[in-house]
């Protein structure tokens, strides 16, 4: 009952952050002047001098497409380059050599994509300068990247016809400047007062209780972890990431970044309903993602408070810190997937079968419970488009959302969109388990070693970058494969989205009549959770009956693996 409780507590005040924060966001995306404006006004006009921007240029969907995939190209090939060369580069204290080539192009695409997979060890294998000017960096403007690609959609759905896009330079240094920079600060500070280390100096040395010596990692982790989890990217200073007690020490901080990952995407919700000058909007899109979410937090909560009927205990703490018990390592596991925020404190390997199979879920439906900072919300506008398309079969007219037509371009283009989810995971996932090469990389035998897999290509494609502990990230085959993977999961669902969107805007908005669909009541929102389901299910529910199903069948019969 104690974490029934705090779960209404979490969301009440996840509800009422996100709630506030929207209508500072609605001002900074209008360019409209706010608090910060006295202090932060002059950055942004400056940024927009030296880099020759001009920030009222409205971009059409194949321009704001083509700037956002040349900045994150340039982004690439500069965060490669400091994994290559940070032997030679400045703040190394350790002398930490480079990282190979495979591992330098997956972590670079990896934070590039706001995915974060993390197939090393960041205190022993990164140098301070590349955990702060290479992948700190990164977890801004990836972040702000999806941002800006969520604000640009929320305006090809209501802005008025032909006003184009956005810029999205001006999206994205506003959404740096504005919103993920003074965030940060703040939670970096919090961090810090609860145990966080926030330095520039090597190692420290101790001497254990047995007389041993031993150095402690240390470095700026307060300032990377903030960005980390406001920015739902999810990758940690040490390579434990939010298990580590340097990192995630009390349970203040755990609830603090549990709320910080999901603060942004909330308050994407209600953004798009001030907006779309209808609240109601926001609410409809806000009780959708909602649902799903207490779906799976209670499944996952249930399953590891049931605790192991192999092994007679009470409640499964295997792989979890004493610190946070069941009911925040459930929290964890659910904020985290349903957002595409890859960090943890807790194993999520150890986890039971259907309470592991949740986190699976909740990343191969696209991470559209909530999502990532932007991404979550023109990921849900995916499943919006085709939600409207089968109501509109189901009356037999022409479906309408806003006031604009969805017709077969748009339909067609979400499609695409969606299928880049089943094609890396089913696909990328089918081979890994039959090339030799690539099964290496799976620990366990029978269906627990498949759920390895799938939890893994689902982590890639999905954005995510959490997985089973133990599976073999650091193989050449994987660390090549799932780049790839990450960078289809990421712009084959941008791109498609920025042209539903361009689409959009082009059509005129019709008045609300009496045969008009209610897009706002809770009809649409049980049609839309509906339209999540069935398609999760009928794209992924095969694999999932031959894996963590079938391990939970076993389980029943004292079969372990």
């Amino acid at each position: 009952m104690q974490d029934l409780i705090g779960y209404v507590l979490f969301c009440a005040v996840l509800t009422a952050g996100g709630w506030v924060l929207a209508p500072f966001m609605a001002r900074v995306y209008a360019g409209e002047r706010s608090f910060l404006s006295p202090v932060l006004g002059p950055v942004e006009r400056g940024l927009y001098r030296l880099c020759g921007i001009d920030p009222g240029v409205r971009q059409s969907w194949r321009g704001y497409a083509l700037a956002l995939l040349a900045f994150n190209l340039l982004g690439f090939v500069a965060l490669y380059l400091i994994l290559r060369l940070q032997q030679f580069l400045p703040l190394n204290p350790q002398g930490i050599g480079a990282i190979s080539p495979d591992l330098a192009f997956n972590t670079a695409v990896s934070f590039v994509t706001n995915t974060n997979w993390q197939a090393y060890s960041g205190e022993a294998q990164l140098s301070h300068l590349s955990q702060m000017a290479g992948l700190t960096v990164q977890n801004f403007v990836s972040a702000a990247t999806g941002m800006a690609v969520g604000v640009a959609v929320i305006r090809g759905f209501t802005a008025p016809k032909g006003v184009g896009l956005g810029n999205f330079w001006a999206d994205m240094t506003r959404s740096v400047l504005y919103v993920l920079l003074p965030l940060s600060v703040i939670l970096a500070i919090l961090l810090i007062l609860q145990g966080v280390p926030q330095t520039l100096l090597g190692g420290a040395h101790a001497t254990t209780l047995e007389g041993a010596q031993q150095v402690i990692p240390r470095g700026p982790v307060a300032s990377q972890i903030a960005i980390k989890q406001l920015g739902t990217n999810g990758g940690g200073f040490f390579g434990a990431n939010s298990a580590h007690p340097l990192e995630n020490p009390t349970v203040l901080s755990n609830m603090a970044q549990c709320l910080s990952i999901l603060l942004i995407p909330v308050g994407f919700c209600f953004l798009f309903g001030r907006m779309a000058r209808d609240r109601r909007q926001g609410w409809a899109i806000y009780a959708a993602m909602g649902v799903l979410f207490l779906a799976g937090l209670l499944a996952i909560w249930l399953g590891e408070s049931g605790g192991n009927p192999a092994l007679g205990l009470a409640s499964n703490l295997e792989g979890k810190e004493m610190r946070f018990g069941t009911g925040l390592s459930a929290l964890w596991a659910e904020v985290t997937t349903a957002a595409s925020n890859g960090s943890v404190n807790a194993m999520h390997d150890s986890f039971m079968p259907l309470a592991g199979m949740v986190p699976i879920i909740n990343m191969a439906i696209g991470e559209v419970i909530f999502g990532g900072v932007g991404s979550g919300l023109y990921g849900m506008l995916l499943y919006v488009v085709l939600a409207v398309f089968l109501a509109g079969l189901m009356v037999g007219r022409t479906p309408e959302y806003l006031g604009r037509k969805i017709e077969g371009r748009e339909v067609t283009l979400a499609m695409l969109a969606f299928l880049s989810m089943p094609l890396g995971i089913l696909v990328g996932g089918a081979i890994s388990v039959t090339v030799p090469t690539a099964a290496a990389a799976i620990q366990e035998a029978g269906p627990h070693g498949l759920s390895e897999t799938l939890y893994a290509y689902a982590s890639a494609v999905g954005n995510n970058g959490s997985a089973f502990a133990g599976w073999g990230a650091a193989l050449p085959w994987q660390t090549t494969a799932l780049g790839l993977l990450m960078i289809l999961g990421r712009f084959a669902i941008i791109v498609p989205m920025l042209a539903i969107a361009g689409s959009m805007i082009g059509k005129q908005q019709s008045p609300v009549t009496a045969g008009t669909f209610p897009t706002h009541g809770p009809l649409f929102v049980t049609l839309l959770v509906l339209t999540v389901v069935i398609l999760g299910a009928l794209t992924f529910f095969p694999v999932l009956a031959l894996g963590p199903v079938a391990e939970q069948t076993a389980l029943s019969a004292g079969q372990t693996f």
